[in-house]
């Protein structure tokens, strides 16, 4: 499962690299700006893909190995949950393209930034923040890093600039 995360921050960094893209593009550089975006959303879904496979297959052989060693395939431990939370989020950013509305090189690049959180919330919240069998949460939660606030507000300002950017171009060249 860990070794999935790579690939899933993989597509992360080149949505974040996209949507900053986005914001920069200008008249002067469109073309070349608009097929580099659109050859990094495709690496993205590659990325993405293949993230989801090992994340899905890992939860898999994580329940055989909880079977054997506990007797249960699934006992419902927060760090159980945010890895199916984390399957379901990004099996949902892998389709997303067939629902009308989430189509697109921005929704992509958008959702493959803010998927990354269930990976974060599945590695680091689940072990310091929630108690369980996989955890090292004990007795009273730690502080939520000052960082962790800072780095949501730039990833919503990123978001919020890239689509005013996007639906800018894209009205110039409707």
């Amino acid at each position: 499962i860990t070794s999935s995360y790579g690939f899933l921050g993989v597509g992360a960094l080149l949505g974040a690299m996209n949507l900053i893209l986005m914001v920069l593009r200008n008249k002067n550089n469109a073309i070349r700006i608009n097929l580099t975006i659109k050859e990094l959303v495709n690496i993205i879904d590659i990325s993405l893909i293949i993230g989801l496979i090992m994340v899905t297959l890992g939860s898999f052989l994580g329940g055989v190995w909880a079977n054997e060693s506990w007797g249960r395939y699934w006992g419902w431990d927060p760090k159980e949950t945010w890895a199916l939370v984390t399957v379901l989020v990004y099996t949902f950013i892998s389709h997303m393209h067939k629902i009308p509305g989430f189509k697109g090189n921005f929704a992509m690049s958008a959702a493959a930034l803010v998927g990354f959180g269930s990976v974060l919330m599945t590695y680091f919240g689940v072990n310091y923040y929630l108690s369980g069998l996989h955890s090292y949460a004990q007795g009273e939660p730690a502080p939520v890093p000052t960082g962790v606030y800072i780095a949501l507000a730039v990833v919503f300002v990123l978001i919020v600039a890239a689509y005013f950017a996007d639906k800018q171009n894209r009205e110039k060249t409707s």
